[in-house]
């Protein structure tokens, strides 16, 4: 194992070990400052992610704990400040206007999108739905344009059978044969 490698997994051990020791107690009270348990959940997990990403900084300069305690406290009272501004904006001009329902077939379109697999589902999204060019969704996802290609035509093929039904086979016939039975003629009467 390399000297870097020493250190990150060293610098790995330390913050979850930190974490363990401090998050519950920092929920806590951002909890009392802010009165809703998950608004504190989500302000001092966020804190610790931008603490993970500043880590051996922090680790030099001391204890970590008052800035990620700074950083969780300043995002729930954004957080707080967001809703409350919410809340005064509904008071003053009213509630928002009724969002009409969604129709059945832009619904449907929805949960077929949702039923493909996350590559083909991003694929699809980036290209039809935001429109950018294949070079661009291949870049994006880190991947080739044949292989951007290949999951848009497999994704369309899995929307169409979800939402048409399978497709026609151009090499089949248009319907079903008729045969006329062996003992009637070809006008239907049965044959002498």
């Amino acid at each position: 194992m390399s000297a870097r490698q020493e250190r990150e997994r060293e610098a790995r051990e330390s913050f979850d070990t930190y974490y363990a020791a401090s998050a519950t107690r920092l929920i806590s009270a951002v909890f009392a400052v802010t009165g809703n348990l998950a608004d504190a959940e989500d302000a001092v997990q966020e804190a610790y992610a931008r603490a993970w990403l500043r880590w051996d900084r922090l680790c030099a300069e001391g204890d970590p704990a008052p800035w990620i305690r700074t950083v969780a406290l300043r995002l729930a009272v954004s957080t707080w400040r967001k809703a409350r501004n919410r809340l005064r904006a509904q008071f003053r001009h009213g509630p928002p206007p009724d969002v009409p329902a969604l129709a059945p077939d832009r619904v449907a379109l929805i949960e077929a999108v949702r039923a493909l697999p996350a590559d083909q589902r991003r694929a699809i999204v980036l290209h039809h739905l935001l429109d950018l060019p294949v070079a661009q969704v291949a870049r994006e996802l880190g991947a080739t344009e044949t292989a951007i290609r290949t999951r848009l035509s497999r994704a369309r093929k899995a929307l169409a059978v979800r939402l048409d039904g399978p497709a026609p086979d151009p090499a089949a016939p248009a319907g079903p044969r008729r045969r006329t039975p062996a003992h009637r003629n070809r006008k239907g009467l049965p044959s002498a």
